[in-house]
């Protein structure tokens, strides 16, 4: 296979700044090349290689957009490009696989070298990375007592099957088969979940047998001061490159200090530079001054150390894969946004990260490397108010339901993203505190049609009051906010109701259960807007916009209230007036001109004007 074009030279840094540039031959079409780590630097074909890198994962970015942040990443001075492969993706339900279109990782690989970037994959199984369950799969979750990243052997089971999948996608375009893949990690910031050096051993063996046998890593987090070198002996081996993980707001002296006493000899790499940060629902847009951040990574080039920012851009998490933490005990969702406040936005236009860390970088690059000019900005268009003019209510998408004795998580009944009703039939008359035993996420109680109120897990709110009448419904709908994606309490990660409703009666029983996982709405049945609507009712709201042009734009949602935006069938993921997002990115290459379909599911009330525009800018915290 041609993996060499001469549109993708690669010009590769050495591991000394004054050392001249040196560059792939061009001569033969399967040129092959081998990497690997000597003592402390990376060689490529025998010569100093020094990483200068960047995330920036195919699943955020549209792929018709691929190509074009590539180029930015390049023009910003970076070698190579990193991304996580998100097993959640790949496998939605077990045994079935998916790595097409925007999915198709070999392709966004193949796209990298084209334009002359190297890659460094991080398969997982685990990834973080602020997604749904770090990338793990929801139905891993089905099995209640399967524990992940472990020995469990059903959890080793999946993650063989997976890993051989995503071996299959990638292998052949490993460095030494002629492809730009030139490290890959095992697992991920392993040491600050578990102590099992038997699990990364096994998930080691699973890669190697999988086809990732070039040169391989791992990277961990510092977390305990007491302790520094806690989280780095569990997720490490010594016969392998040990990468550390801190951002601009510590100290990248005090940092490799500690990998200094770990291990004194061997590679020296920032995996994960986090030259920004991610946003948090009801929380401020993150915003961090850059300048210790750019003294930070001036200290580590003078030093010739390998760093791969965190994220170079960071796109976003369309659809319902924003992941959540829990803080102390606290739950906090993410946003939708993953703009991370990067050198490249949410819609890659360069910042002035960018053009800073382009600076920096230009002067320490070796002898015969020049960056390429900056591509052109990519255009944001504003686009004038629009209305919506038809409605649907959300109780059209129910179906026949899931009937239970006892009240049953998402994952107990095979459903994984979305929202999901449960629907109770009042037996005798009851005045008092109702319990909803574990909300996750965020719920709305209805009594005979009428909203009761609302409970909140991150409020930490399990009850609330009611005055419920006999024949009557107890609708309870319950919003998935996204799965915690970091640290020991992610497996406890079902969705739904988790555990019981009760009064002070007892625990109630015979439910009704409705999915909604929202990704069909071909049998809503819409109508003009009606005067009669019940404010407090989910519904849909539908608008037809038309175009006489396409370009990116981002949806102004501040006279909305919390719900979820359709473009054209595509997801763009939630809003809530809480903040710190208040428009949502949406990519010219989902709209078309002409007519265009905009749906919004508002779930907490109509808004005084049922009108949204176009903002040619992001807007965080007003």
């Amino acid at each position: 296979m041609k993996v060499l074009a001469l549109s993708s030279m690669l010009a590769l840094v050495s591991h000394s700044t004054d050392a001249a540039a040196v560059t792939f031959p061009q001569d033969k079409a399967d040129m092959t090349h081998s990497f690997k780590a000597v003592g402390n630097q990376f060689e490529l074909d025998g010569k100093p290689f020094l990483i200068r890198g960047g995330d920036m994962h195919y699943n955020r970015v549209p792929r018709e957009y691929w190509r074009d942040r590539m180029k930015m990443l390049r023009a910003m001075g970076l070698n190579t490009l990193t991304t996580y492969v998100f097993w959640n993706l790949h496998e939605p339900q077990p045994g079935e696989f998916d790595f097409s279109g925007q999915l198709d990782i070999a392709a966004f690989v193949r796209t990298a070298q084209e334009e002359g970037l190297f890659v460094v994959l991080r398969p997982g199984p685990y990834v973080c990375s602020e997604w749904d369950f770090g990338g793990l799969p929801w139905w891993l979750l089905k099995e209640t007592d399967l524990a992940v990243r472990t020995r469990d052997p059903r959890f080793l089971d999946h993650m063989r099957r997976y890993l051989s999948k995503v071996g299959e996608q990638v292998k052949d375009l490993m460095i030494h088969r002629g492809g730009p893949i030139i490290l890959t990690q095992v697992e991920n910031e392993y040491g600050s979940f578990g102590q099992d050096h038997d699990y990364m051993t096994a998930v080691r063996t699973m890669m190697e047998s999988s086809g990732f046998d070039g040169q391989l890593f791992t990277s961990d987090n510092v977390l305990d001061e007491h302790n520094p070198t806690g989280t780095l002996m569990a997720g490490s081996f010594k016969d392998l490159p040990l990468a550390l993980n801190f951002g601009q707001d510590q100290s990248a002296a005090k940092a490799f200090d500690i990998l200094d006493k770990y291990r004194p000899e061997g590679i020296r790499m920032n995996a994960e530079y986090w030259f920004g940060w991610f946003d948090h629902v009801g929380d401020k847009h993150s915003n961090r001054p850059m300048q210790k951040g750019l003294e930070n990574f001036k200290w580590m080039l003078d030093r010739g150390y390998n760093v791969s920012f965190y994220m170079a851009h960071g796109g976003t998490n369309f659809g319902f894969m924003n992941g959540a933490n829990l803080d102390n005990g606290i739950y906090w969702p993410d946003t939708t946004s993953y703009d991370y406040d990067a050198p490249l936005n949410e819609a890659g236009q360069p910042t002035a990260k960018f053009y800073a860390l382009r600076e920096l970088i230009q002067s320490h690059l070796p002898a015969g490397e020049i960056l390429p000019p900056v591509p052109t900005t990519p255009k944001i268009a504003s686009i004038d108010s629009f209305v919506f003019t038809e409605q649907a209510p959300l109780w059209q998408l129910l179906g026949d339901p899931i009937q239970s004795h006892s009240i049953r998580s998402m994952e107990d009944v095979n459903q994984g993203y979305g929202l999901i009703l449960y629907r109770h039939k009042v037996k005798k008359p009851y005045q008092g505190r109702l319990d909803v035993l574990d909300v996750r996420d965020y719920a709305w109680v209805h009594h005979a049609g009428k909203l009761q109120g609302t409970l909140d897990r991150h409020r930490q709110q399990i009850g609330l009051n009611v005055k419920l009448n006999p024949e009557s419904y107890l609708d309870i709908l319950v919003e998935n906010q996204g799965r915690v994606n970091y640290g020991p309490s992610m497996i406890y990660e079902r969705k739904g109701v988790t555990k019981e409703v009760r009064t002070s009666l007892g625990i109630l029983s015979d439910w009704d259960i409705y999915p909604l996982p929202l990704t069909d709405l071909s049998n809503l049945d819409f109508v003009a807007n009606s005067e009669k609507q019940i404010a407090d009712t989910p519904t849909f709201y539908r608008a037809e916009l038309n175009l006489t042009e396409v370009a990116d734009t981002y949806l102004d949602t501040r006279n909305w209230g919390k719900g979820i935006i359709f473009v054209n069938g595509h997801n763009l993921g939630r809003y809530w007036h809480i903040g710190p997002q208040q428009a949502l990115y949406c990519p010219g290459t989902w709209l078309k001109k002409g007519s265009n379909e905009i749906i919004v599911l508002e779930l907490e009330k109509a808004p005084s004007s049922l009108t949204m525009k176009g903002l040619s800018h992001s807007l965080f915290d007003e």
